[in-house]
C-alpha cells in the first residue's frame, strides 16, 4: 500500500496486491492476490474483488459489488504505448451491487446499473440498465437478474418474483425495479446468508 491511500476500516488484502497513493476503498471489503487499485480509483463499501483484477484510475466502484476472477476494467479506448493520454482517462461507473464475471471485459466510459449481472467471458460495449443481465461478445442484454442472482421471468402483468428473497420485481418498458425493498436498502439479515445452491431453484 502507498502512502496516501485511504482503506477503510475490516478491509482484507491479500497478497501481491498494490494500492496506489490515490485510491480510496471502503470498510468491509475484501481484495484477493494481484489485485491493483490505481491513483484516483475508488470502491464503496463490502466489495469483493477476486484474484488478477485491476481497477484503473477513473473507474469508481459503488457498494456491494462483485468484481470476478480476472476481469478486465479499461479506462483509454484508443491506447497507444507512443501517445500519453494519462490526463484522458474515461471513467467507468459500476454501481451498486453489480457482478462482474470470471474473464469478462468492460470497456470503458460507461455505467453499469445497480444490481446489473455480467456473465463469465462477456465483452461489455454500452450501458447496462439495473438488473440488467448480459452475456456473450459483444455483450447483450439477455434478461434481468434479481438481487439474489436469478434470472427474472416476467408474466403478463410484467412482474416477476425471485424464487430465492421472494421479491417481486416490475419492468416498465426497460426499467426494472424491486418492489419490496428500495434499492439502496441493506438486505435484511435474514436474507443476506445462502442457503441453497443455484441448481436448487431451478425448475
Amino acid at each position: 500500500m502507498d502512502e496516501g491511500a485511504v482503506i477503510g476500516e475490516d478491509t482484507a488484502i491479500w497478497h501481491f496486491s498494490h494500492v496506489c497513493a490515490g485510491a480510496v476503498i471502503g470498510n468491509k471489503c475484501s481484495l484477493g492476490q494481484n489485485v491493483l487499485v490505481a491513483d484516483n480509483a475508488s470502491l464503496g463499501h463490502n466489495v469483493k474483488v477476486q484474484n488478477n483484477v485491476a481497477i484503473y484510475g477513473g473507474i469508481t466502484v459503488e457498494d456491494d459489488v462483485f468484481l470476478g476472477p480476472s476481469c478486465v476494467l479499461t479506462n483509454v479506448t484508443n491506447p497507444r504505448s507512443q501517445v500519453s493520454r494519462k490526463s484522458l482517462y474515461e471513467k467507468t461507473l459500476i454501481k451498486r451491487g453489480a457482478t462482474i464475471g470470471a474473464n469478462a471485459t468492460v470497456v470503458c466510459g460507461i455505467t453499469l446499473g445497480r444490481y446489473c449481472f455480467v456473465g463469465a467471458g462477456a465483452v461489455v460495449t454500452k450501458d447496462i440498465p439495473d438488473y440488467g443481465l448480459v452475456l456473450g461478445n459483444p455483450g447483450k442484454l439477455s434478461g434481468y437478474m434479481s438481487r439474489h442472482g436469478h434470472k427474472l421471468t416476467f408474466n403478463e402483468s410484467e412482474r416477476a418474483t425471485c424464487p430465492e428473497s421472494h421479491f417481486v420485481y416490475e419492468k416498465v418498458e426497460d426499467q426494472v425495479r424491486c418492489l419490496d425493498l428500495n434499492e439502496d436498502e441493506p438486505l435484511p439479515s435474514e436474507l443476506s446468508s445462502g442457503s441453497q445452491d443455484y441448481d436448487s431453484f431451478q425448475s
